[in-house]
Parts: C-alpha cells; structure tokens; sequence
C-alpha cells in the first residue's frame, strides 16, 4: 500500500470530480486531461485504499459502499486543506482565497469582467464568485453573509460610511421609442403620478425612497407590475407595457428601442457604491478585487 497516495489532496480531488462526472472519458473531455493518466491515478488511489471506491459499469462510475461513506469526508478535508493553505498564503501578505461579489447587471461588462481579467492576471491565487443581482436582492445577501462585497446604486441619502462611492449618477425615466414623455432631455417627478411602473420587488431600498419622495409630492406611485430583472424591466418599458427607472449604464438606447429622459424637479441621485457585507473580516484577497473595480471605473470616467 502506497500510504503517500493517501495525503496528496489533487488524487482525492480526482475522486471527487469523478464522483459528480460519473465517467473518466468525460472527465477527462471536461478537464483537457489524458483519460490514461486520469486512469492510472485512481488506480494508485483505490490501491492505497485496499478497496474500490467506484464499481465500474458500461455506463462509467458508480460510487463503492466504501466511495460513498468516505466522500463527505474527503469534502471536508479539501476544504480545510485549501483554508489551510489560504491562510498561511495570507500571513505571507499574498493575495488568496475566494471573494464573494454580487454586482447589479449594468456593471457587469463595463467594470466587473475588465476586473475580473485584470486579477486573473496579476493575482492568479483569487478565486472570484461572481453573481448577477438587482439593488432590491443585495440587502438579503450581505445580511446573510452569502457574499462578501456588492456593486450597487444606493439612494444618496442612504449612503453608509462603509460604502465606497464609485460614481454618482442619475435617475431617468425609461419609456418605448416615441414615448412623449421622455421625447426631452428631462422629466419632472411629478410626471410619475399616475404612470403604470415596473419597478423592483419589496423589500427595497430604492422603493422605499420613491415612495416616501412621491408621498412628499402628494401622491402614490403607480406599480403595474415588479421585477427582479433588469432584462425584464427594459422589455416592459420597449413593449409599452409600463415606465421604468434606471441609470445611465443600464441603457444602451440605440440598440434597445428605449427613450431615456433624466428625472428633475427633484432629481434622484444615486450612488454607484461598493459595499463590503456587515462583519466581513476584510482580506488581502478583499482589498485587491476593490482595487480592480474601482480602477476600472477612474479608467472608464
């Protein structure tokens, strides 16, 4: 028995891959390596072990009784040796380890991707979890702690000492292609009054500030319908269906047949912050993907 097969955690990585794939052609299509090699280092594995942990059939791999007992921990060992090994990374001042970050859709292509390939580049050792989410979803997520740092618009008068003001924008009425209302430049808030809007489900930050601003001016806004999807919001606006309110990144109107007219009277201004969840024990690895985001804004400016 090979005792030393047992401590190297890429062969018991091998185990784990072949556990969710199933099949070792496939794996090795998935992967870009030789199917022989893969081959041969489970062979080393299973012989370490003294039993099989797949049964093998015509249709590829099966866990063994002993593979399925012994999976959850291999789990549990990979990720302490890959916390492990971030750790003692971190201590030598290296950027690594995983960061978390939710970014609303507009932001993604100007400055999240750009961002994205400039780590890959000059700190390969973090891994960046990237997830697509709308303002009115953010909150939930940084309460939870399900990721570590979001790109967000937050209402100016709901800035937060920790958020990182990225750019400050503002706020424009989104209508079809010969819409009369945004034919000019501008719009009055109290144009609202009364115009069917898509807007994004409660809970909500930015609902809450128009609708204590409308309230403010006399009168309630007209929700037609909620979404939770820039995508949607943009179709019900190019459909006629009903207004929208986005900023200026998220409308591209000559490719999109939208008509955009910037809200005054009051305007409404809105951050785009970058914000780092309640708690979060800030990293090396935190600081340079802040750095890369907000790089790419001051190149795009």
């Amino acid at each position: 028995m090979n005792t030393l097969s047992l401590m190297r955690p890429a062969l018991w990585q091998l185990f784990v891959d072949l556990s969710e794939e199933g099949s070792l052609s496939r794996l090795a299509l998935r992967s870009g390596r030789a199917q022989p090699q893969l081959s041969r280092q489970l062979a080393d594995l299973e012989s370490s072990c003294g039993t099989p942990l797949f049964q093998r059939h015509a249709r590829g791999l099966q866990l063994s009784e002993y593979g399925q007992w012994v999976l959850p921990q291999v789990r549990a060992w990979l990720a302490q040796t890959q916390s492990l090994q971030d750790e003692i990374r971190h201590g030598a001042g290296v950027a690594v380890g995983e960061v978390r970050l939710a970014a609303i859709p507009s932001a993604v292509g100007p400055w999240v991707m750009p961002a994205l390939a400039e780590l890959r580049r000059s700190h390969p050792l973090v891994r960046l979890v990237v997830s697509e989410a709308l303002d009115s979803q953010m909150d939930r997520s940084l309460q939870s702690a399900s990721i570590d740092m979001a790109v967000r618009y937050v209402h100016s008068t709901r800035l937060r000492p920790s958020d990182q003001v990225l750019q400050t924008v503002g706020t424009y009425l989104v209508g079809p292609v010969g819409d009369r209302l945004t034919r000019k430049r501008t719009v009055p808030f109290s144009a609202l009054q009364g115009l069917p809007l898509v807007l994004p489900c409660r809970p909500s930050a930015w609902r809450d500030a128009l609708d204590a601003l409308a309230r403010q001016h006399g009168f309630e806004l007209t929700v037609a319908m909620e979404a939770d999807s820039l995508q949607v919001q943009k179709q019900a606006a190019i459909q006629g269906l009903a207004h929208t309110l986005l900023g200026p990144l998220a409308i591209d109107v000559e490719q999109q047949g939208l008509q955009k007219a910037l809200i005054t009277d009051p305007p409404l201004p809105r951050a785009m912050v970058l914000t780092l969840r309640p708690g979060l024990s800030v990293r090396r690895a935190h600081e340079v993907v802040a750095q890369s985001i907000m790089a790419r804004v001051h190149a795009a400016r």
